[in-house]
């Protein structure tokens, strides 16, 4: 089966073309390009690359968030598109889940973590090998998440470009429970998303219509209106 995978859920881009098990084309990148600039061409790049046309795609795999609203819907709507015009499965999986799959042999429990602004977090928390969810993703002050990670009471692997925001405060808080994964693990990887979505199950092509990111909190905008929503009826 040939899968494409599209991960644009925040700064680093991915897309990988997968036939049969195989990677056979894979762009994972860091720069300053946004994905509504680099996304695309990425995408073309890596069938072409492959030596495929993109009718020969058989299901596409997107990283559905959380992380950037722009990325996440930037990513989505590029898959959704796709899916749809090629009559192919869409199937998508968490952000954060991809980026726990760069440590899946590692000897501890991963936490993955997104930078969420004013010292706030995407995170989850990962078995170690079998990526089975500990904590699952959720949105929360770093103190927060750190307070539920005390709980576990166990060495637990830190993961994501965006970790060295709050590593110093992590170690202050776990000490020698918090590890710092390698940087060359910090990129999600669309392989990775890939391989992941190969163990779901896969949708009719009708539910690509209600396809829809998992943000895990509600836009900055939408937060004030209810909060002088709030304000009003008070």
């Amino acid at each position: 089966m040939i899968w494409l995978g599209i991960e644009t859920a925040n700064a680093p881009l991915s897309v990988a073309i997968v036939k049969e098990n195989k990677v056979l084309a894979e762009v994972v990148q860091n720069i300053k390009l946004t994905h509504s600039v680099g996304a695309m061409p990425a995408i073309e790049e890596v069938i072409k690359k492959a030596g495929l046309v993109p009718a020969e795609i058989e299901a596409i795999a997107v990283s559905e968030g959380p992380g950037s609203y722009t990325g996440v819907r930037i990513g989505v709507t590029l898959a959704k598109t796709l899916a749809w015009s090629l009559k192919k499965p869409l199937v998508g999986v968490s952000s954060l889940k991809v980026l726990a799959a760069n440590a899946r042999i590692s000897n501890y429990a991963i936490c993955s973590l997104i930078d969420a602004r004013r010292q706030n977090v995407y995170a989850a928390v990962y078995e170690l090998g079998s990526l089975n969810t500990m904590i699952e993703d959720y949105h929360d002050h770093i103190d927060g998440l750190l307070l539920k990670l005390q709980q576990l009471n166990r060495p637990i692997l830190f993961i994501g470009s965006d970790v060295e925001v709050y590593f110093e405060k992590i170690q202050h808080v776990l000490g020698d429970l918090a590890i710092r994964a390698p940087y060359t693990m910090d990129l999600p990887r669309a392989s990775e998303l890939i391989a992941l979505a190969q163990q779901m199950p896969l949708p009719d092509i009708e539910s690509t219509h209600t396809f829809v990111p998992q943000y895990r909190r509600i836009a900055e905008a939408e937060a004030n209106w209810i909060k002088e929503q709030k304000k009003e009826q008070h």
